[in-house]
């Protein structure tokens, strides 16, 4: 099943806060709508805007700061929550797939085409000197770059992990195209899935927001080219992505219980 983005009038985007908001919520709502070249709106309005069909996107600043989009009946939100309970079951079973892909050493550069919610590279980030990370969307650049910023988690190794992350709001295959050749250690690219695995509640916020655009012989060669050690690809087996693709991978990890696999090149 192929899904499209959906596409957003920015002249129906906005900011608020939640309801009951504190000085500090309005203040730091503002600060964005001046940041992020869109209207503020005192709460209690919204909802008529909403019914009106005048809004089809708004961010919302909390009490606590935290900023989260609403579109789509899905709210979105940067929350590392995925890459803590991955280091737990890694701690108690030895094992992660993206880790066997990856390889990753202490002094290696990451770099992470499709970043999405960052949940795989706040986790790799932890085994890596630095992720480089691009996001086309504007939207989830937004509120990701905000949290990666202002998020504190009572995890220490999470908090030492996003700062090792840079995040730009740029499309990967314009991206790769000015990299010099061997820029990083390793590249990384998950493409959204075609055939998403609806049970997957933590990614459904991402899907109205999110490119769809799927990987092509021609960006992987210039993923190729930009890598040092090896290439990493994670899709889904039924989406068939690597069947399309004429390059030839050195290795494949599925996992059975989810479908997932990760195709490496290894240069």
């Amino acid at each position: 099943m192929n899904q499209q983005a959906h596409q957003l009038s920015d002249a129906k985007i906005l900011i608020t806060t939640s309801h009951n908001c504190s000085e500090d919520a309005v203040r730091c709502a503002k600060e964005l709508s001046s940041q992020f070249n869109i209207p503020y709106y005192n709460r209690r309005h919204v909802s008529e805007r909403i019914k009106e069909g005048s809004v089809e996107l708004f961010y919302v600043v909390d009490n606590n700061l935290n900023l989260s989009i609403h579109v789509a009946n899905h709210k979105l939100f940067f929350h590392p929550g995925i890459a803590k309970i991955r280091m737990e079951n890694y701690k108690r079973s030895g094992r992660d797939y993206l880790l066997e892909a990856l390889k990753p050493s202490e002094d290696d550069v990451v770099y992470d085409g499709t970043f999405g919610l960052g949940m795989d590279a706040v986790f790799m980030a932890h085994f890596v000197k630095k992720v480089i990370g691009t996001e086309v969307s504007q939207h989830i650049f937004r509120v990701v770059s905000y949290g990666l910023k202002n998020y504190i988690a009572k995890d220490e190794w999470i908090n030492q992990a996003i700062k090792k992350i840079e995040l730009y709001n740029a499309d990967m295959k314009e991206f790769a195209k000015i990299q010099p050749d061997k820029s990083f250690d390793i590249v990384y690219c998950d493409p959204m899935f075609e055939n998403p695995v609806f049970e997957s509640s933590a990614l459904n916020p991402l899907r109205p927001l999110a490119s769809y655009d799927t990987l092509d012989d021609e960006t992987l060669k210039e993923l190729i080219r930009i890598a040092k050690k090896r290439v990493v690809i994670k899709s889904l087996v039924k989406d068939k992505l690597l069947e399309k693709l004429s390059v030839k991978f050195d290795r494949t990890i599925l996992s059975k219980k989810n479908g997932l696999i990760f195709a490496c090149i290894d240069l």
